[in-house]
């Protein structure tokens, strides 16, 4: 929402991967780095065969864990660690989805990212409570064929939303 105060989540579109009684697991979607997928897979020395991929952007997923790399893709494929989303969606930690992609064998859509954000038992709920947060099912086209710029104006579009008319006060009925 607009009044988010948290400077890790405001203007975010956070893809929630698992939520359930013990806590929430997310990736910020709309947040790209100066990093490139070139460099980030130099630094962990597997080597990248396309260069159109070694163009793209690793995105900051959140202010968890920043050293760690999480790939969101479909299709979700079998990876050793891998958190199935969707039917179409998983959220992998592994090193295995690196190596295929780096060997140009997929997944065959991809976004990366250094980091997570995590919610314990009962925050999110708190917060979606407090209006910090707009929820909206996830749309792969939006995260995967948008630029990042359009994606939050986009994925509140699918409520029949204008970004630009939400209010920063909330209220309460």
């Amino acid at each position: 929402m607009p009044a988010m105060a948290d400077s890790n989540f405001a203007g975010s579109l956070t893809l929630i991967a698992e939520h359930s009684a013990n806590g929430a697991i997310g990736v910020i979607v709309n947040r790209p780095t100066s990093m490139t997928l070139g460099e980030l897979f130099e630094k962990v020395q597997i080597p990248l065969a396309s260069e159109e991929l070694a163009g793209q952007p690793v995105y900051f997923g959140g202010p968890v864990q920043t050293d760690r790399g999480f790939v969101l893709h479909r299709p979700v494929g079998q990876w050793h660690s891998s958190l199935k989303i969707s039917s179409e969606l998983a959220l992998t930690s592994s090193k295995d989805v690196l190596e295929s992609l780096g060997a140009n064998g997929g997944p065959g859509e991809v976004l990366v990212t250094l980091g997570y954000a995590g919610w314990s038992a009962g925050q999110l709920e708190e917060e979606l409570a407090q209006n910090a947060w707009l929820s909206v099912e996830a749309d792969p086209q939006v995260i995967f064929a948008l630029p990042p710029e359009e994606r939050l104006s986009a994925a509140i579009a699918l409520l029949g939303i204008d970004f630009a008319n939400l209010s920063t006060v909330a209220g309460h009925a």
